[in-house]
């Protein structure tokens, strides 16, 4: 409780000084000796008051007035809305469209005589510290409105805590500026102006700013709808919003009851409304409807977009020049996001990962969608839902990384890419005049011990290392062609091939095609960067995939096309893109990767359109990868495990109720791809890769490779022809017409159409596992089946 320092009398002059001071402009020396009495009287005081009064009636100018921050809303490709995230939940409403109802109950409880007084409401200060001195508490204000808004103003401009406690901080000196830029204020707006203000920044509980968010929160209505009892509800929350928060406990529901009925009684009390009105509203529940807030990415159908989304704004140079400008828009906000998203692909996105694995699996799969040439993301979808999981636990079926992006965009460390990165060494290498057909002898084991150099010149040679095949031990030696080097995802071939046109070539073309780890750092330039030992996010990706398929133009991904401003300002966002490879090269990076599904680790599923693509299966197994696409649409899927890949690797796992020996890119990731590529692409007609220019790229040549194919074939026609005996000899009849008939079928060559790894014209081909050795059998099914 407040004392008076020196007796009544002295008490009086001070308030009738006061007074008449507030009714002109000599007042300015009244509001300083009203103002201390709502201080504690300290030593020193008087003196501060009497330098206080010398300056006061120097003029400030109106406080700043920042935009208030308020709602950013979030539209798919076609208009609609499927996010909105803001620091403060508000929308700001002109006063017309506040219900009176509403104006006069925040009248009524905070400033009685508003529109009677000026900036300083003298009068009304000493009755409200005499009314809640008796009290024992506050029942009325003791600033005006006006001062009140000055306060959120400065609040609101503030942009550390620091400053923003300073905003708050009870003391001489704030009240009396606070009471200068009052009286400017009421210089510059109208009654009605100011009250509009007040009413959209002041904060009301519940994470509501401003009166319509606090209606639509409290209520489920608009501002304009508000009856009584809601409006004194909310006009007795703007006081001591914490500690009438309805969502808190019933202790606030119960105080914010009580600030309802103080507020219905000090409007019949001041005549505003009839007393059996008031009787009536109070004998009434509070009738509390509280709505979600409807806010944040956790409340969006497609929250992994929505954060990729919101740090966007945070990374983009386009939303500021500086990290503080770009923060500062963000808190802003009040902008409509015309974005990417396309729902369609979204949805196809989402059912084929869900299709084979589960939210509660510590494995994830997660997966982004690029459209080439644009670098527009079209979906982001993860195994997990975003958001806490109960008990706050590590592990369960929620996350809050954002799997399908990099640590900028809210994601994690990401997963190795594996033999994805084998296709930029396939690129570098047709760049520098390598043709279809050529290869090399390969051994069935490789040390790395010399002929790495990386871009800053210092070798990196690895002797300590030892480079299998994916059989493992020494398997898989012998010739290989780009192509069955590729098709076959052989190790050692690309090991060997990434030193012949150098290690910084290959780093050089992943970075032209937007390469960058998940977690920001620099790239690992080792001789294994060609197997993926860089951890990566399926949005780096498949925006680098998407290149190859926009024949070498490497578009940026990018998550919003147009800014609209609060004024309606539309800004669009100007793509960035680059010419990564030459349009000749990436068409053969093509013909070379659609081979991936004809003849490679990838045979046997399709999506019934051109389609190109890598697998990527990690040493040990520790994550899988599909990077793959058409010409109108490139997709990464990922899969690892979230408490660590190399201690937890995919082997003898159950994904999805499903059991796996070992999770490699074809048997996992790779249907994930296929069924996803087929739902977003069933309205779009097919496209057509352009075919290589064959008198560049034609004509290669592989010593001993032709003998091998030869000699392989040769052992598949007897395997086939033994095979066919054995059944005819189960059936334990003499062959018919039919029998014999494919009997010499298939003592003839299988033609396959394409051309010769070996020699670069058209000729058979012998399919070839993982390891590198001849698949003798009939392309095998599908290894896991979908759910």
């Amino acid at each position: 409780m407040w004392k008076v320092a020196r007796g009544r009398s002295h008490y009086l002059v001070t308030f009738r000084l006061a007074y008449a001071g507030a009714l002109g402009t000599a007042g300015a020396l009244g509001g300083v000796l009203v103002a201390t009495l709502v201080l504690p009287v300290v030593g020193g005081v008087g003196v501060a008051a009497k330098e206080a009064a010398r300056t006061f009636t120097d003029q400030l100018p109106a406080p700043p007035e920042d935009p208030l921050p308020e709602m950013t809303r979030v539209l798919d490709r076609h208009g609609k809305q499927i996010a909105q995230f803001y620091i403060q939940n508000r929308e700001s409403v002109p006063i017309d469209r506040i219900a009176p109802v509403m104006r006069q109950a925040i009248v009524a409880i905070e400033d009685a005589r508003f529109y009677e007084h000026g900036a300083l409401d003298a009068r009304g200060t000493f009755r409200a510290l005499v009314t809640n001195a008796q009290a024992g508490g506050i029942r009325q204000g003791g600033s005006s409105l006006t001062q009140q808004l000055v306060k959120n103003l400065l609040v609101n401009h503030a942009e550390t805590d620091q400053e923003r406690q300073l905003a708050r901080v009870q003391n001489l000196d704030r009240k009396i500026n606070e009471l200068r830029y009052a009286l400017a204020l009421e210089r510059k707006y109208t009654k009605d102006q100011i009250l509009e203000r007040y009413l959209n920044i002041a904060y009301f509980g519940a994470g509501a700013f401003g009166i319509q968010a606090a209606a639509q929160r409290f209520f489920g209505v608009n501002a304009s709808r508000l009856t009584l009892p809601q409006a004194a509800t909310l006009a007795g929350a703007v006081r001591t919003p914490y500690n009438t928060d309805p969502t808190l406990g019933a202790k606030q529901r119960q105080a914010l009851r009580e600030r309802r009925d103080l507020v219905l009684e000090r409007m019949a009390e001041l005549g505003v409304i009839r007393p059996a009105a008031a009787r009536t509203a109070r004998s009434k529940p509070l009738g509390l409807n509280m709505q979600a807030a409807g806010g944040g990415c956790g409340q969006s159908r497609y929250p992994y977009f929505c954060l990729y989304v919101q740090h966007e704004i945070l990374t983009n140079p386009a939303f500021g020049y500086t990290a503080a400008d770009r923060e500062r828009t963000l808190r802003r906000g009040g902008l409509v996001l015309h974005t990417t998203l396309d729902p369609r692909t979204q949805r196809s996105a989402e059912r084929a990962i869900a299709a084979r694995v589960a939210p509660a699996d510590t494995e994830v799969a997660a997966e982004a969608m690029v459209e080439p040439g644009t670098g527009r993301i079209r979906a982001l979808a993860a195994s997990k839902g975003y958001g806490r999981n109960p008990g706050n636990r590590k592990n369960g079926p929620n996350t809050t990384y954002n799997l399908p992006a990099d640590q900028a965009h809210g994601g994690g460390l990401g997963f190795q890419a594996g033999s994805t990165f084998k296709a930029f060494t396939l690129a570098t290498a047709l760049s520098q005049g390598w043709r279809f057909g050529e290869g090399f002898e390969t051994p069935g084991r490789f040390v790395p011990r010399e002929g790495y150099t990386n871009c800053s010149g210092k070798p990196v040679n690895d002797p300590r290392a030892r480079i299998y095949n994916a059989g493992g031990e020494g398997s898989g030696g012998g010739p290989y062609s780009l192509e069955l080097g590729t098709w076959n995802s052989v190790n050692i071939f690309f090991m060997k091939l990434e030193r012949k046109v150098g290690l910084c070539n290959v780093v050089n073309t992943a970075r032209k095609l937007g390469i960058t780890r998940a977690d920001g750092a620099p790239l690992q330039e080792v001789p294994t960067f060609t197997l993926g030992v860089n951890e990566m996010d399926p949005t780096t990706v498949a925006g680098a995939f998407a290149a190859f398929a926009a024949r070498g133009r490497y578009c940026r991904p990018v998550a919003i096309t147009e800014i609209v401003e609060r004024d309606g300002t539309r800004v669009p966002i100007r793509r960035s893109c680059s010419r990564a490879l030459q349009p000749e090269v990436a068409d053969a990076v093509n013909h070379v990767l659609q081979g991936v599904f004809a003849r490679g680790t990838m045979r046997g599923q399709s999506i019934g359109r051109p389609a190109a693509g890598k697998t990527g299966t990690n040493n040990g197994y520790t994550s899988a990868w599909f990077a793959g696409y058409t010409p109108d649409l490139a997709a990464a899927v990922s899969v690892g495990d979230m408490r660590g890949s190399y201690r937890y690797p995919l082997t003898g796992v159950t994904i999805g109720g499903e059991y796996y020996g070992s999770v490699q890119g074809a048997s996992l990731p790779g249907p994930i791809w296929v069924n996803s590529m087929i739902g977003s692409l069933r309205r779009t007609p097919p496209s057509q890769f352009v075919r290589p220019d064959m008198a560049r790229f034609g004509g290669g040549f592989t010593p001993g490779l032709k003998e091998l194919l030869e000699a392989q074939r040769k052992k598949a026609r007897e395997a086939r022809l033994k095979a066919r005996h054995r059944r005819l000899h189960q059936r334990g009849a003499e062959p018919s017409v039919p029998d014999l008939v494919e009997l010499l079928q298939g003592a003839q060559p299988a033609m396959a159409d394409g051309q010769d790894p070996a020699t670069g014209t058209g000729t058979t081909t012998v399919p070839m596992t993982e390891t590198g050795q001849p698949d003798l059998a009939e392309p095998p099914p599908r290894l896991i089946s979908g759910r």
